[in-house]
């Protein structure tokens, strides 16, 4: 078992989050971007994994990412012609509708955390009228000068709403000794049921979510694109990276800070043996597999036993 720092201990009457996968649309991967040592012809089908966290006391929901949107024509140029050459995608049920599943509207959701702004990650936010959405401020000025601003841009400037967004500087995230492995967090609802977690290497301001998902001790961490096969986290695959330059550039390594995002890898590597807790990625097609079921709304992840 791997060793990892603690987790923080449950406090009398803790709070948690109970957590549902949602449907954000399957994706055509292209392994031979993603994996060291994978070949050209080595496909694997796999989620875009969204989430739903609702708070044990105050009952308010969290959406974590918002999947795959239906319309790849709004995507900006750049981004359709990567998706057409390596991930191309399908949405047999967008968020949207895995929400309305277990009787919840857009409206219902209080706070948006999107991890990142690459596509098959900010679905399309606009049935989220009401919703505050919080994402990590790295990406701001790219964000800003993103499509059709910019028409070399692989950012969609309309990815969030700007006026209901919150931008998580560097002084945002506390750092921390007692949030196991990882360096950075915010306590979102300032009780411990769960964090924002300072993710940085796969794209300038990638967020992760650590969510308590029991008053005992359960956990469940959600790593967007820290990693994109479950082979990374044991330790049996390692990232690609385009030495060659084979593929064209600018695809080098899918995250811009190589170093770092293997760095923050061998931090959930850690995390994944802390008894009591689950890392999922938001590829995880093995995962995917096996739950889909009762882990999707409006069933729910159960919490990994102590």
């Amino acid at each position: 078992m791997h060793s990892s720092p603690p987790l923080p201990a449950p406090q009398p009457d803790q709070a948690y989050m109970s957590v549902s996968a949602l449907e954000g649309g399957l994706m055509q991967l292209h392994l031979e971007i993603f994996v060291k040592g994978a070949q050209p012809g080595d496909v694997l089908t796999v989620p875009s994994l969204a989430f739903l966290l609702t708070h044990s006391k105050s009952s308010k929901r969290v959406v974590f990412d918002l999947g795959c949107r239906r319309d790849i024509n709004a995507h900006p140029p750049i981004t359709r012609g990567f998706i057409e050459r390596f991930t191309p995608y399908t949405v047999p049920m967008d968020v949207v509708e895995s929400l309305a599943k277990g009787g919840l509207k857009p409206e219902d959701i209080e706070t948006v955390v999107i991890s990142h702004l690459h596509y098959d990650h900010i679905g399309d936010h606009t049935p989220f009228a009401t919703a505050n959405f919080i994402i990590g401020s790295g990406i701001k000025d790219r964000l800003l000068n993103g499509y059709p601003h910019n028409p070399s841009s692989h950012i969609l400037a309309s990815s969030v709403p700007l006026e209901r967004t919150t931008f998580l500087s560097p002084s945002a995230f506390t750092t921390t000794t007692t949030l196991g492995p990882f360096p950075r967090a915010l306590d979102l609802f300032d009780d411990g049921s769960m964090y924002i977690v300072d993710a940085a290497g796969h794209m300038p301001g990638h967020i992760n979510v650590l969510a308590r998902t029991s008053a005992v001790g359960s956990w469940i961490f959600l790593a967007g694109d820290s990693a994109h096969h479950p082979g990374m986290v044991s330790g049996e695959k390692e990232v690609f990276y385009d030495e060659g330059g084979r593929l064209g550039a600018p695809i080098r390594c899918v995250h811009e800070d190589r170093d770092e995002a293997v760095r923050h890898i061998g931090r959930m590597r850690a995390l994944s043996g802390v008894r009591g807790v689950q890392v999922l990625l938001a590829h995880d097609a093995e995962w995917y597999d096996e739950n889909k079921g009762t882990a999707f709304w409006p069933g729910r992840i159960e919490p990994k036993a102590l």
